[in-house]
């Protein structure tokens, strides 16, 4: 059976195709080009005309706004992330749906963005995690890439705030948005070893940009540490759950049933000629959501963290064991250095076992230059051990 192809991501979708013909999707999924119908040559000049006195009315209004507003403050927040209890003071019940989405719903909100992709327009629209009271607000990184003004609109407002964009990191598909605002209720997060295999859970979000309120969908934890591949790179540590997740509930959470975050709802299976997925979805989850909140605060005030580099290609195992095959080795590069070689299977990097390669460059990934990391192959049928000092990526041009 070949393998079910890569997880979706879903950066939200703001408007719907018009009823015919439809314009052509954006390359992200959800989004829409609007189409311009032309009614002639002095059409067109009307509206040229009558846009640039608007134009013009509207530098001039608008600076005399800006006059008299102070200016917004976006703050890289230093307040904690609430967490939760241990599970052995968490009841074991059921998921009461409404008590844990009307505890929620205050710490959900909506993120849309303007974005310009190879000279194109488009509008997406995700979903935010209220992480402070003081505006710092979680969502994916892949919501808010490419935008050129992004919007937050807060539970029971109906007109979005402008916030800006603290950090990103598209390796990890996580960003920090702060909005110029105090009072939030901020989301509890769960600890990380409070979600297990069969737990009811809630996905939360604004799934295909509907109106009113977040949509609420009920399903279980299906699977814990799931490694993806996408767009953007590997992800590791995932929760599969079957909760619906569609365009638009990306960067919205998922919850356990005492109202904690659990994970942070990112992509979905999707089926195709080969393969069909039914209600399998994923949620990045606290294990690496919390510290990467810590890093992507650390890269807002100046300080980015540098990943490790081994230096080796990588191809599936194709005889349906575990693992990772080797396939080339960097010349001077620390795999090479360490001993590993071309047709190598790879089955643990630094006491994690690896089932693929995204596993292998996500256990790498999440490791520093410097780092000395244990290694451990299959060759020839027996296990070799090496230990790794990873350096920093090299940098490419051209």
């Amino acid at each position: 059976m070949s393998p079910l192809p890569p997880p979706q991501l879903y950066d939200g979708c703001s408007s719907f195709p018009p009823p015919a013909p439809p314009s052509p999707p954006d390359a992200r999924l959800g989004r829409w080009r609007r189409p311009i119908k032309h009614n002639g040559v002095l059409w067109v000049v009307a509206l040229l005309c009558t846009a640039w006195a608007a134009g013009l009315l509207g530098v001039y209004v608008g600076a005399r706004i800006e006059k008299n507003q102070p200016s917004a403050v976006y703050r890289n927040s230093v307040q904690p992330v609430v967490l939760g209890t241990s599970r052995d003071s968490v009841f074991d019940k059921r998921l009461d749906v409404a008590a844990v989405t009307a505890r929620l719903r205050p710490s959900v909100v909506t993120v849309s963005s303007d974005i310009s992709e190879k000279g194109q327009a488009g509008e997406g629209v995700g979903t935010g995690i209220v992480l402070t009271a003081d505006g710092q607000i979680l969502t994916n990184a892949h919501v808010v890439e490419g935008a050129t003004q992004v919007r937050v609109r807060l539970f029971g407002e109906r007109n979005p705030r402008s916030a800006k964009i603290l950090a990103s990191d598209a390796s990890h598909d996580l960003a920090l948005l702060a909005v110029d605002v105090t009072g939030l209720t901020p989301a509890t997060f769960a600890e990380p070893t409070n979600v297990r295999v069969g737990d009811e859970v809630l996905a939360i979000g604004y799934a295909l940009d509907l109106d009113g309120e977040a949509s609420v969908t009920l399903g279980i934890v299906s699977a814990l540490d799931r490694t993806i591949l996408t767009a953007s790179g590997a992800l590791d540590g995932m929760i599969q759950t079957d909760a619906a997740i569609s365009s638009g509930n990306s960067g919205g959470p998922l919850v356990n049933s005492a109202g904690e975050v659990v994970g942070v709802n990112t992509a979905v299976a999707r089926s195709d000629a080969t393969n069909t997925a039914s209600n399998i979805g994923f949620s990045i989850s606290n294990a690496h959501v919390l510290p990467e909140i810590e890093v992507l605060r650390a890269k807002a005030g100046g300080v980015d963290k540098p990943e490790g580099f081994l230096g080796v290609g990588l191809a599936e195992r194709t005889d349906g064991g575990r693992g990772a095959l080797v396939t080339t080795i960097n010349a001077g590069s620390p795999a090479e250095k360490a001993g590993i070689k071309s047709n190598d299977i790879i089955v643990q990097v630094g006491g994690i076992d690896v089932d693929g390669s995204a596993g292998v460059i996500a256990a790498v990934r999440n490791h520093t230059p410097g780092d000395d990391i244990a290694v451990v192959v299959e060759r020839n049928g027996a296990r070799q051990n090496f230990t790794v000092t990873l350096v920093g990526r090299p940098v490419t041009t051209g």
